[in-house]
């Protein structure tokens, strides 16, 4: 509205400007009519010139015949005067390629969307609700890819401090085997306690362990306190929960439960090699280098040469 009413204004002065010039007295003689011509022409091009440098200059205004000129559209007025709005600038960002094409805004993302899901901390109530939500979410976005769980979770703290629950591992394993898509489970680190069942629980033939990672198996850990009411009670519910760890434990290892149930006694560490046969897992990941480094120490101990 404002630039429209300003050219609208710029126009009207041109206007003003061409019939003034068009009253002066004509000259009689040819040289007068030369001279008279060409002062009409003169104030055109000063005005030409005086346009052109109020655009060029960048000041908005020039001289003209003693006059000041100034294009109003070039110098808008400021906001809240007369009612006027200011011009308003925008700037739109620029995105380079499709907005689908965007790499992930942090590592989380980007293994979740390959359908990696990360266990690295201990199995508290927080974390199974993340990876109980991250299961159904990967089987309702496709039913027929793998789900990699990679495993990394210790349970205590560097104190021995009991830290993860067993009934968190039971919730998150009843989704691992509700879901459709298979999932394929990997050590990492360590895999102890609770972790170490859901590393057993992982589609047979694609449960693997690097070659530096430790596994460990233990019966489930509980202090209780109170009136012996309560403590009896929390010791039959320890005790049930041994129980449903000692049976799952034999079912995904192929070991009959009393057998589970003495190794467990006291914790029991694996490295990758004896976890394969033990049936916690199928088979050990080495890179191309380390499987070949690992197949010449295999040849040199067969050779009794180590």
């Amino acid at each position: 509205m404002e630039v429209a009413f300003s050219s609208s204004r710029f126009c009207t002065e041109l206007r003003m400007l061409s019939w003034t010039t068009n009253c002066l007295p004509s000259a009689r003689n040819g040289s007068k009519g030369r001279t008279l011509s060409a002062s009409f022409s003169s104030p055109r091009a000063s005005l030409a010139s005086a346009c052109t440098a109020a655009f060029v200059g960048g000041s908005g205004s020039a001289d003209f015949l003693g006059h000041r000129i100034c294009v109003p559209s070039l110098r808008p007025s400021p906001t809240g005067r007369g009612g006027k709005r200011g011009v308003v600038t925008m700037v739109i960002p620029f995105l380079r390629g499709s907005a689908w094409e965007q790499p992930p805004p942090d590592l989380a993302s980007y293994l979740y969307k390959n359908r990696i899901v990360y266990l690295g901390m201990s199995l508290v109530p927080s974390v199974t609700e993340l990876m109980l939500a991250e299961f159904l979410y990967l089987q309702y976005e496709d039913e027929q890819k793998p789900i990699y769980l990679y495993i990394n979770s210790t349970g205590t703290t560097k104190g021995g401090e009991k830290l993860g629950y067993e009934t968190e591992a039971f919730a998150i394993y009843d989704v691992m085997r509700y879901v459709k898509p298979p999932i394929f489970t990997l050590c990492v680190g360590n895999a102890w306690g609770e972790a170490a069942l859901l590393l057993a629980s992982g589609a047979k033939g694609n449960r693997a362990a690097l070659p530096s990672s430790t596994i460990m198996m233990k019966q489930p850990i509980a202090r209780f306190q109170g009136q012996a009411t309560d403590v009896d009670l929390a010791r039959k519910e320890i005790k049930n929960v041994k129980a449903e760890l000692v049976t799952l434990y034999a079912k995904h290892m192929g070991k009959s439960p009393e057998q589970i149930e003495e190794d467990i006694r006291r914790p029991k560490y694996f490295s990758p090699s004896e976890a394969v046969e033990y049936g916690i897992i199928d088979k050990v990941l080495y890179n191309e280098r380390g499987h070949e480094d690992h197949s010449v120490v295999s040849d040199l101990k067969k050779a009794q040469l180590i």
